[in-house]
């Protein structure tokens, strides 16, 4: 195993990853009583409209980690893994919590959804406390639930990460950032898209009952995917996650990206 406790760039990754990547079948989840209790709706991933509009552009948030707004973990060597719940270079800390398989699918908006290979997403998340690392309180020497895929043939990336908290004032989401190749993914300037995923209700509420998540069960009491201050203008309905498994096994959550 290559150690990356070392801060050569994101750049030094680059011939270990494609070297490392294989062809990725596209997950499909059959439709199904215990499915659409998950979601609570029979979404598709894309919003079921079966349209391919990009993807609404979102804020970044306060904590991008990715240079925009102090700290630039895309600078750093290790960035560039699927497994992100431990920091890397250097920081030794692990987030905990329910596991969460995250799945993106980066696809052309402007060519009826082929996908698009070659091209990198940047994923990131606050841990179970609602804690964003490099920024937080107690996290600032950490760098978890952060880092960067390239897609393959089927345009898809695939991050094992934890179920993120619901903190005060937003609705449960994940930011990513697209990048029209990896070597471009080492300044946000290059982005050709940023937007949030959105996660299930019922789902939300299975994995809040559990230890270590009890302060995410009232925060999300008193938000809704539509009064959201970014996902409220439509209802999260081309971002919201579909969603598999359960707090036994860990979840699974995919999601188109038109760009």
């Amino acid at each position: 195993m290559r150690n990356h406790d070392d801060f050569g760039g994101l750049p030094r990754d680059l011939g270990l990853l494609r070297a490392l990547m294989g062809r990725r079948d596209v997950i499909r989840l059959a439709a199904g009583v215990g499915v659409l209790h998950l979601l609570g709706c029979g979404n598709d991933g894309n919003g079921g409209s079966g349209e391919c509009d990009p993807i609404p552009e979102e804020t970044a948030g306060p904590f991008p980690g990715d240079g925009s707004n102090g700290p630039d973990v895309l600078s750093q060597g290790g960035v560039v893994r699927s497994d992100i719940r431990s920091s890397f270079g250097g920081s030794t800390g692990t987030a905990d919590g329910v596991p969460l398989t995250v799945t993106l699918t980066v696809v052309s908006a402007a060519n009826d959804c082929a996908p698009l290979a070659g091209y990198a997403v940047y994923l990131w998340h606050c841990d179970r406390e609602g804690r964003y690392s490099l920024y937080s309180s107690g996290v600032t020497d950490q760098n978890y639930l952060r880092g960067v895929q390239e897609t393959g043939s089927s345009g898809q990336v695939t991050f094992t990460t934890i179920f993120p908290a619901c903190y005060q004032g937003r609705w449960p989401h994940i930011h990513f950032e697209v990048f029209p190749s990896l070597a471009a993914a080492t300044d946000e300037a290059n982005q050709v898209a940023t937007s949030q995923l959105a996660l299930p209700e019922g789902v939300c509420s299975e994995v809040y009952a559990t230890s270590g998540y009890e302060g995410s069960i009232a925060n999300l009491q008193q938000v809704t995917l539509t009064n959201d201050n970014v996902f409220g203008e439509d209802g999260g309905a081309s971002q919201l996650a579909t969603m598999s498994g359960s707090v036994a096994d860990g979840y699974t959550a995919t999601l188109q990206i038109p760009v």
